[in-house]
């Protein structure tokens, strides 16, 4: 049984929905090393979220952003958090729904991912920046 942990930054993204796998998997070398195991991915950050959904069609992330984005509008009047902007608190309400963490399991060195999976980063800022990712491999070595 073997851990590693490894920081993944990600490039800067405009607001949306973005198919991170690949940038992961890029800065990710020490997964091939895993026979069988769980990669556990934490993002550092409160104004953004990641997820797994189809990455064939891209309409899927223009519909999740529509959707989200109906749901909780940027200059809501309720809202008092706004020093950092109107997009600011929504970003914080998305990021709660989706969540900041995802457990996939590896098995030969790949992630075990469906067929149509593939990771997301949820962007609701309009100048998030780079986020920043802890990833965490634990299992059996090959």
């Amino acid at each position: 049984m073997q851990m590693i942990q490894v920081s993944i930054t990600l490039s800067p993204k405009p607001r949306g929905v973005h198919f991170i796998t690949q940038e992961i998997i890029t800065q990710l070398p020490q997964l091939q090393q895993f026979e069988i195991g769980l990669l556990h991915l934490f993002l550092q950050h409160t104004s953004a979220a990641i997820t797994i959904n189809e990455n064939a069609d891209p309409d899927v992330r223009y519909d999740t952003e529509t959707f989200i984005n109906d749901l909780i509008p940027e200059d809501y009047p309720k809202f008092s958090h706004i020093l950092e902007g109107s997009d600011d608190m929504p970003a914080h309400l998305k990021s709660m729904l989706f969540g900041c963490q995802l457990t996939i399991p590896i098995r030969e060195g790949r992630m075990a991912l469906g067929t149509w999976q593939g990771i997301y980063l949820i962007e609701p800022r309009s100048m998030g920046g780079r986020r920043h990712l802890i990833a965490t491999l634990q299992g059996n070595v090959i």
